[in-house]
């Protein structure tokens, strides 16, 4: 992921639902210290990126956003083909 734009469950999403403690790591922290260029919304807010291939939703209220990124990647993707 390193040089990546992503999103994933944020630091204050996994504080909010108190799973800190639960987890072995917070995914926004890991995905930084992997170099990725975290981006992130308002905390529970639909949030979606595409950064070439990899496509990636903040949370499950993300859902939508990913699916209509898959569909327009497909989409290009067979005009490519």
């Amino acid at each position: 992921v390193a040089g990546k734009r992503v999103t994933a469950f944020t630091n204050d999403e996994e504080t909010a639902v108190g799973l800190t403690e639960q987890v072995p790591f917070l995914l926004e922290t890991r995905l930084e210290e992997l170099g990725a260029l975290f981006e992130s919304a308002e905390p529970f807010a639909p949030f979606a990126i595409a950064d070439g291939r990899l496509i990636t939703g903040q949370n499950p209220a993300s859902s939508g956003e990913v699916a209509q990124l898959m569909i327009d990647a497909m989409q290009q993707a067979s005009t490519v083909w």
